[in-house]
């Protein structure tokens, strides 16, 4: 499903979009946006000033990523230093992360796509938590250190989590850590 609520596109005309899944409020915005490839929680609000508050604060995203291979220790350090990924047809080097790799598998539902499966070679898995948020970013990062992304699901945005959500179910949250009315 595509961060938007609808497309006039023909290129679109076969995607699944928000506007699917409910009827929001005139209004309503995607703050943050995940690419079609990605999977997971995604706020939205009738608010502008949230949703640029929480796009440019520096408010901790958590995703869980499936990369190719098995992840050395190696590659998590440089991920939390930063690593050099094109931006805006430039070199950007993004800011320290918190990298962990997960011991345990995370309880996705099966995607709808099949990635692979496992003759093609071991996968694992790591917790990327950042606090920018430029595009493709993590895919991005953790194709530099030479373990590209198979599946991303962002599992948190500041204190809220995706927790037993699944695809397309939405609840009402309140957000009680903003500087302004």
């Amino acid at each position: 499903m595509l961060s938007q609520f609808a497309s006039n596109s023909t290129q679109q005309k076969n995607k699944r979009f928000l506007g699917e899944i409910g009827v929001f409020p005139e209004g309503t915005m995607p703050i943050g946006r995940l690419d079609e490839a990605s999977e997971g929680l995604l706020l939205l609000t009738t608010n502008g000033k949230l949703s640029n508050f929480i796009n440019s604060s520096g408010i901790e995203k958590e995703y869980y990523a499936q990369v190719d291979g098995i992840i050395t220790n190696e590659a998590i350090k440089e991920l939390q230093e930063g690593v050099d990924i094109g931006f805006d047809g430039k070199k950007y080097k993004t800011k320290t992360c918190k990298v962990t790799k997960l011991n345990n598998l995370p309880n996705f539902p099966e995607r709808a796509k099949k990635i692979r499966d496992e003759r093609h070679g071991p996968t694992s898995w790591v917790s990327i938590t950042i606090t920018e948020g430029k595009f493709r970013q993590v895919r991005k990062m953790t194709s530099a250190v030479g373990f590209p992304t198979l599946r991303l699901v962002r599992v948190r945005v500041g204190k809220i989590k995706i927790d037993s959500l699944k695809a397309g179910e939405f609840e009402t949250v309140e957000l009680s850590f903003l500087p302004f009315d």
